[in-house]
């Protein structure tokens, strides 16, 4: 349970730290690189919530590669 809450601080950090570093210019070059990498088409699926997942997945394994788990 200790560790779900780390994650989960830990992906909202990690989330909260690209957005200022990008200066929450999300229609900007590097969100539009990353959405395009992420997906074929640069639009995720609409099923199963979609864009909201994916970011939080994303901002999970970003924070446990940088923690090293």
């Amino acid at each position: 349970m200790i560790r779900w809450i780390l994650d989960l601080v830990g992906t909202i950090w990690v989330l909260a730290t690209l957005g200022w570093v990008s200066r929450f210019r999300l229609r900007g070059a590097y969100w539009s690189w990353r959405m395009h990498t992420a997906f074929a088409d640069g639009i995720p699926e609409a099923k199963e919530h979609g864009l909201f997942r994916s970011v939080f997945e994303y901002g999970r394994w970003a924070w446990r590669i940088r923690r090293l788990r």
